[in-house]
């Protein structure tokens, strides 16, 4: 029986620099490198920081024209509940939450595991949601020019969770729309399918 290995790929370059820098932020802090539990956290958190950012790595545009495919559909495509994992650029603290992505094809379709990649591929850098949200709307739309694109995200943001206002409740929520989905109507259709929970 084959015991359990554990396979992960890193810059070994890179991890060597974070993890000097995170030595200096901890002893800054107070801390004793040499106590049992730190001994090896600072390559632990410069391996967690190359993962959390690893979208810089990924080129979400190559992601969507590796899997386009011609068809004559004209109705609204809809991903909803994406998970979203990013870090706040202002505070290097995690926001987190879902993305709700739509468009409506003009004689092009994309995998649909590639919206969620895309999403990732953004998310994993220092990011604000904001910016985020326009980023998924138009690669998609430079990659597929549909008739139009819809990007929703709502997430909780630790930098308000765990300090500054420490309102532990609170939900931002942001938007972007391209083409049809800037008409009223196809915009409401967007919002109650992600909204609703189809039987």
């Amino acid at each position: 029986m084959k015991s359990y290995e554990k396979v992960e790929t890193y810059d070994i370059e890179k991890i060597e620099s974070l993890s000097k820098n995170y030595k200096s932020i901890i002893e800054d802090l107070g801390e004793d490198l040499n106590r049992e539990g730190l001994q090896k956290t600072p390559e632990r958190v410069a391996k967690a920081m190359q993962f959390l950012t690893h979208g810089y790595d990924l080129n979400p545009l190559e992601i969507l024209k590796s899997a386009m495919f011609s068809e004559d559909h004209k109705q609204m495509i809809v991903v909803k509940d994406i998970e979203v994992y990013s870090m706040c650029e202002h505070h290097m603290l995690p926001f987190f939450g879902k993305a709700h992505v739509a468009y409506i094809p003009n004689g092009k379709i994309v995998g649909l595991s590639k919206i969620p990649r895309v999403v990732d591929a953004f998310a994993r850098r220092m990011q604000v949601q904001e910016r985020l949200t326009d980023e998924i709307k138009n690669c998609i739309q430079d990659a597929l020019n549909p008739l139009g694109v819809a990007v929703v995200i709502e997430a909780q943001h630790m930098c308000m969770q765990m300090r500054g206002i420490q309102k532990q409740n609170s939900v931002t929520t942001t938007s972007s729309f391209t083409g049809a989905f800037e008409k009223d109507k196809t915009r409401k259709e967007f919002i109650s399918l992600v909204s609703n929970k189809l039987s």
